[in-house]
């Protein structure tokens, strides 16, 4: 090896050496993320500076009241934050640590196809009638404020609570957008298709309907057959199976996903321009 050559690997040494530390800090972030932790970082932070404050303009008694605070600091943090030191061990453990961290958007849309699947599959199982509306580039403003506000998260235990039988909010649709359970009790326009089958009540009528007026995405559950139906273009697809549910609602999440990208970087590209 030559003598010149050195420097540049000590150069390169160094680089990888702050690419591992960051790389490491942004790891630990991700694990302490959504904790409790995330208030012990913004108070060491404070510490810090309170530390370079006292050091910088002599404050002598702070500073050794601060260096105190640091010196048993630790051990407390030890002791406190037990469980979050635990997970990060265990998740370095399974080799997840190191893994690749996935898209948050990506990873909420699946929360919410695993939530509807299942909720519309439990309530299936028990005849339950159901009707949820999923928004897509078509705003539903006035059939949200039919309803009753909610803006709550999407879960399946949400979703099986609405439909419940001699319940507040039971009748009527729930109105989804912007991944939340945005309305519930709404009111749907009926279809007046006379090609719907005699067979079918005002749950399916009213998907039909709204699937007429706007680009929205409706889930129906039978109370009578417990079968599961989808509404979409003024289609109305029926006897879907939890996986036949589960394939259209994340082909629909991920084509409303590219187009929203490709807007996007449309818009972006003719501001740029």
């Amino acid at each position: 090896m030559a003598f010149e050559d050195i420097p540049f690997l000590q150069y390169l040494g160094d680089a990888v050496d702050i690419l591992l530390v960051w790389y490491v800090i942004y790891k630990l972030m991700m694990v302490i993320r959504g904790t409790k932790a995330v208030q012990l970082l913004k108070g060491i932070v404070v510490i810090v500076l309170v530390r370079l404050a006292s050091q910088y303009f002599g404050l002598n008694t702070l500073q050794w009241l601060v260096d105190q605070a640091i010196t048993w600091g630790f051990l407390a943090i030890i002791i406190i934050f037990q469980p979050e030191l635990r997970r990060a061990l265990e998740q370095l453990g399974r080799g997840r640590f190191f893994s690749r961290t996935g898209n948050p958007e990506e990873e909420q849309q699946q929360q919410v196809i695993d939530a509807i699947t299942k909720s519309m599959h439990y309530m299936a199982k028990r005849r339950i009638g159901a009707l949820l509306t999923i928004e897509r580039e078509t705003g539903m403003g006035d059939y949200i404020e039919t309803g009753i506000p909610l803006n709550a998260k999407v879960s399946s235990e949400l979703l099986i609570n609405i439909f419940i039988p001699n319940t507040p909010l039971h009748d009527g649709a729930v109105i989804m957008k912007h991944n939340e359970v945005a309305a519930a009790a709404c009111y749907l326009p009926l279809s007046e298709s006379p090609f719907i089958s005699k067979e079918l009540g005002t749950r399916h009528r009213a998907a039909v309907g709204i699937s007429e007026v706007t680009d929205s995405l409706t889930i129906v559950v039978s109370e009578e057959t417990g079968g599961i139906s989808v509404a979409k273009n003024g289609n109305l697809h029926r006897g879907l199976s939890e996986e036949d549910l589960k394939e259209m609602l994340t082909a629909e999440f991920k084509k409303n996903s590219r187009e929203t990208s490709s807007i996007r970087w449309y818009w972006r590209g003719k501001k740029n321009g």
